[in-house]
């Protein structure tokens, strides 16, 4: 399994993306003025501040040639997974549903969450079991996910939301608890904790490691 991690300007956790999926395959960067995916079998679009946040999260990011590239390995069934800032410009770029709004608070925001997996049956849960419960970051200013009602409910319906916060972990104010959706298919996923940040259990939790994992655990 060959991972390639997206580089903006502004992306800060770039780094710790690539070291992670490292401990499960090979990896490379990706830089965000390149239409070229290198022939990689997953694509990471990290966390960060990409473009600077101009203009709104994810907006600038979502028109950059690499972000071609990506959408049309996505519809081809190509594996993705969004990051925090990663999963803003997804939403952004029409390849998850809903948006990420600013938190309640209005206030960035950086504590460990526990997180309930939903769905285990995506590209990037299928080593998890349904109630798993993750331990991983979250740190952001706009991750309060949102989408109407009746979204929501076909979400749910077709198994999309794949994670929630736990009772008690839904700082942001997310719709529903949810902490990460993903696409019909399931090869396409975001959410806002940082999966990469816990990878080892010297920083507290290796529950992160299991997204990475699964992806490569995924047939070529």
């Amino acid at each position: 399994m060959k991972f390639g991690v997206v580089r903006f300007p502004g992306t800060c956790d770039e780094v710790d993306a690539y070291l992670a999926a490292s401990r499960v395959g090979d990896a490379e960067i990706l830089w965000h003025a390149d239409a070229d995916l290198k022939g990689v079998d997953a694509v990471i679009v990290p966390g960060g501040f990409s473009y600077g946040d101009h203009l709104r999260v994810g907006a600038v990011a979502r028109f950059a040639p690499v972000m071609a590239e990506v959408e049309t390995f996505a519809a081809d069934g190509g594996l993705v997974l969004g990051i925090c800032n990663g999963f803003q410009v997804l939403c952004e770029a029409g390849l998850l549903p809903g948006a990420l709004l600013p938190n309640t608070s209005l206030k960035f925001t950086c504590r460990q969450v526990d997180l309930e997996v939903v769905n285990a049956s995506t590209s990037w849960t299928n080593v998890t079991a349904v109630g798993d419960v993750l331990s991983i970051p979250a740190k952001h200013t706009t991750g309060r996910y949102y989408a109407p009602d009746a979204t929501l409910d076909e979400l749910e319906a077709n198994g999309q939301v794949v994670l929630k916060y736990a009772p008690g972990h839904n700082f942001n104010g997310s719709v529903r608890d949810i902490a990460g959706v993903s696409n019909a298919a399931g090869n396409v996923v975001g959410l806002m904790p940082h999966p990469e940040h816990a990878v080892d259990p010297l920083t507290g939790s290796a529950d992160g490691l299991k997204l990475f994992a699964s992806a490569a655990a995924v047939p070529a």
